[in-house]
């Protein structure tokens, strides 16, 4: 090789590894600008030193019980009970990365959530939790809630089961043979991202329909959730898994049992509603309509309490449809075992004077739950058979007859 190839490739190598030491820089300081520079926020890795909402929680526990219930809507002692219940199904391990959120931190915000309505920015503020971990880990904690919970929404198995609740109707609200009261809700959703059309009622809202069961305790005895909010609300009960069963006859229901109604719903043997509301009504069937309605008073009062417990049911649910359904789900179960470990809890419901049949209404009634419509009573079908007429006539002769109570004639004048 010549003098003169030998130092242009000396100069072509040397030239090489400059450009080369000189690319190697430019993508180190374009890697350290990219580079993030934290993976979780100050303020939030400073849970632990500064405290949140939990630390807060702590003190109420034991040192102002009625406020800790004010907030998570249950007292300390069934707080833990039901943390021991959900902690095997919802905590997770540390890595190396980062410290795993305790169950207790989890089980908190998801009843805070519940309890309030709050956004997911109001809740990682108040616990110091990025808003995406609220958001990932809510529908996880709900559905383990609703999980350990479902025993408490069980429809009765056998027919003396049955015979219990219809005890209770009887004892309690002087209506023989009720297995239960009826009745379902519009939960009010935001306008979801997709099949908008399918959620759009005729209230003019977006909607899935929460359809239920309630005994004499104002507890779910079934619920059906996730009916989209465009389908009629005669259509609603129809589609239910509890009404193909009742059509077959695969309920064990006593021989004479029947669940009360309003006007949304068809009369049949097995479900009574009101006779036609008009000013010449005879008087049985006067005292038949207020028995009936003072009997279904307790659907409405159950659907009251969750509500006025669950203010997440005030507004509008902004949550993904599989989340909203979590929502409702969780709050039945909750509310069901928390009814049965306070069945006399009063105030809240709707009291009768024995005496006199006067109402003082519930103070549910006072607040504000745009969240829930009523299913309409506009849909429902005057075509039933003679003997859901009959069994109906049956009722209201014995309801002024021996079955009457000494105050109903003053109700319906």
């Amino acid at each position: 090789m010549s003098l003169n190839r030998q130092i242009l490739s000396i100069g072509v190598n040397l030239v090489s590894q400059a450009l080369v030491k000189v690319l190697l820089a430019m993508l180190k300081d374009k890697l350290k600008v990219k580079k993030r520079k934290m993976w979780v926020r100050k303020w939030i890795r400073r849970r632990a030193e500064l405290g949140a909402s939990d630390n807060l929680y702590r003190e109420l526990a034991s040192e102002d019980v009625n406020y800790f219930k004010q907030c998570l809507r249950m007292n300390p002692a069934q707080f833990e009970d039901l943390l021991a219940k959900v902690a095997p199904l919802i905590e997770k391990q540390d890595t190396i990365m980062r410290e795993a959120l305790t169950p207790r931190i989890k089980l908190q915000i998801a009843l805070k959530f519940l309890a309030t309505g709050d956004n997911y920015l109001s809740l990682s503020e108040s616990f110091r939790v990025p808003r995406s971990t609220i958001s990932e880990l809510l529908k996880e904690v709900l559905d383990s809630i609703y999980a350990v919970l479902q025993e408490y929404i069980q429809v009765p198995k056998t027919t003396e089961q049955w015979l219990e609740v219809q005890k209770d109707f009887n004892d309690k609200w002087q209506f023989p043979f009720c297995c239960g009261a009826i009745d379902g809700k519009h939960v009010v959703i935001d306008n979801p991202p997709h099949g908008a059309s399918d959620y759009y009622n005729y209230k003019g809202t977006y909607s899935v329909v929460l359809f239920a069961i309630v005994d004499a305790h104002y507890r779910f005895l079934y619920i059906d959730v996730g009916t989209n909010g465009r389908m009629n609300d005669a259509s609603i009960l129809k589609k239910s898994r509890f009404y193909k069963e009742l059509q077959e006859d695969e309920l064990g229901l006593p021989t004479k049992g029947v669940f009360v109604g309003d006007d949304a719903f068809p009369l049949t043997t097995r479900i009574l509603k009101p006779y036609s509301r008009h000013d010449a009504l005879p008087h049985k069937e006067k005292i038949f309509n207020y028995r009936l309605s003072r009997a279904r008073r307790i659907v409405e009062n159950a659907f009251g309490i969750m509500a006025c417990r669950f203010r997440v049911f005030r507004k509008p649910i902004s949550v993904s449809l599989d989340k909203t359904d979590s929502i409702i789900k969780t709050a039945c179960a909750l509310h069901n075992w928390l009814r049965t470990s306070n069945l006399n809890e009063t105030g809240l419901v709707d009291q009768e004077d024995i005496n006199t049949g006067a109402v003082q209404q519930g103070s549910w009634r006072s607040i504000p739950s745009g969240g829930l419509q009523e299913l309409t009573t506009q849909l429902s079908s005057n075509n039933y058979s003679r003997s859901a007429k009959e069994l109906r006539d049956k009722f209201a002769n014995y309801f002024v007859g021996s079955g009457a109570v000494p105050w109903q004639d003053k109700m319906v004048c």
